[in-house]
């Protein structure tokens, strides 16, 4: 198999970032791994050698991501694999939620991840081949109580991760989607040092109940970040490849779930939907 170069966004150790790029180097490919903080890196990249680049980069400016996606390019010929990975979510109530803490979001979430995708894509134009990996989360399936705008950035990230996909189809690119569950990773870490700040005190409580639960499940989280990424680039070889896959048995549960649920709701309010046409006789 030709030795691949993987593009990954969010290097922070102990995440998904870190994990895709262990399991990228353990198949024998060669890994450029961003953070904002690369010098967390030192010491994990060492071993590697050449075959790694640990590059600084804040996603959310876009010159930096030109400057990381050349710097790559030139390193290494050219990114086969890129995997969007970088990402946050905040919590807070629909009403409640601060504007700005809003926008933060979809600008790490969403535009950020478009900024990148668009930096990588020329080179995989060029060359006719490539692998655009977009990091969603199973709220961008089903959208997750007390987290409805970081659902919201994922949702986003779906519908842009599916046209791409029809659009580039035909030029050698794949695009896949990967929804996690619960996973093993920092993401939780941070939620005991964090008090509920919500400015409406009806949804209070609800927030609270949301804050006590990511902090009872942090260290406890049954996704292995490891498994997880092998399982990704198992999906990448398979023929064909999959659009979306989700990780975890339990965000596999919960995302069946809702998606029978919709659609047999769909069905159920059929005649209603078919009833909006215009009549057969005034087509």
């Amino acid at each position: 198999m030709t030795t691949r170069t993987w593009f990954i966004t969010g290097g922070t150790p102990g995440g998904f970032g870190m994990a895709f790029a262990e399991a990228a180097l353990d198949v024998g490919d060669r890994v450029v791994l961003t953070a904002r903080r690369p010098a967390e890196l030192d010491e994990w990249s060492q071993p590697y050698g050449e075959r790694v680049l640990v590059l600084p980069l804040d996603v959310t400016d876009a010159a930096q991501v030109q400057e990381a996606v050349r710097a790559a390019e030139e390193r290494f010929g050219g990114i086969d694999v890129l995997v969007n990975n970088a990402g946050r979510g905040w919590y807070g109530s629909i009403e409640g939620m601060d504007e700005s803490q809003i926008r933060n979001m979809f600008e790490l979430n969403f535009f950020a991840v478009l900024s990148v995708l668009r930096a990588a894509l020329p080179g995989m134009r060029a060359r006719g081949s490539g692998w655009i990996v977009n990091m969603s989360s199973v709220a961008g399936l089903h959208g997750t109580t007390g987290f409805g705008y970081y659902s919201a950035t994922k949702f986003a990230i779906e519908a842009v991760t599916e046209v791409l996909r029809d659009e580039v189809t035909g030029l050698g690119i794949n695009v896949m989607a990967v929804e996690p569950g619960a996973f093993r990773t920092r993401a939780y870490a941070g939620f005991a040092d964090e008090t509920v700040d919500e400015p409406v005190d009806v949804y209070r409580p609800m927030l609270e109940q949301v804050r006590d639960a990511m902090v009872a499940q942090d260290g406890a989280q049954p996704g292995d970040p490891h498994r997880g990424a092998r399982a990704v680039i198992a999906a990448m070889a398979q023929d064909p490849p999959p659009r979306r896959l989700v990780l975890g048995g339990a965000g596999f549960d919960v995302v069946v779930g809702a998606f029978e649920e919709s659609l047999a709701e769909i069905r159920r309010h059929e005649a209603l939907s078919r009833d909006a046409d215009f009549p057969p006789n005034n087509r």
